[in-house]
């Protein structure tokens, strides 16, 4: 089986200006946990997760280390999330992530997403985005729709 029997297609982007207000939107409408990055060709540039966009409003580790009473202050991170919303994806986003090819067979896409404890990933083709595929993709494709 391969990846294009199970990706979606159809997908919703974003561009490194956009702002996260607007991608969070994006990602809780489509109940989805990503967004792919594109740019005006179509090229995949990035990936942006609804954990990257919490990331932001946590200290860093050195902060926790050196103060770790004031580095939880949950107040002043809710607080935060304002400045966070109006941050552009490029300050978070993950820069040229890894993806797969249309024609790869899904366990090899699934046992990529395993070594590096991604849910799912790009798929692309001659360099543009064409689909994603996610775990509960290549599990449905292999488990319920192969009638094994």
């Amino acid at each position: 089986m391969k990846v294009s029997d199970v990706m979606s297609r159809g997908l919703e982007t974003c561009q490194e200006e956009d702002r996260l207000r607007s991608v969070v939107e994006k990602i809780l409408m489509r109940r989805c946990g990503s967004l792919p990055v594109v740019n005006d060709a179509g090229a995949l540039v990035g990936i942006v997760t609804i954990r990257d966009t919490m990331l932001p409003l946590y200290p860093n580790y050195g902060e926790y280390v050196h103060d770790s009473v004031h580095a939880r202050d949950f107040e002043e991170m809710e607080d935060n999330y304002k400045r966070v919303l109006g941050m552009k994806v490029k300050e978070v986003m993950t820069a040229n992530p890894m993806s797969v090819t249309p024609d790869m067979f899904v366990l090899k896409a699934a046992s990529f997403m395993g070594l590096k404890n991604l849910r799912r990933m790009p798929v692309c083709e001659n360099g543009e985005l064409i689909g994603m595929v996610s775990i509960g993709d290549i599990t449905r494709g292999l488990y319920v729709h192969k009638g094994v």
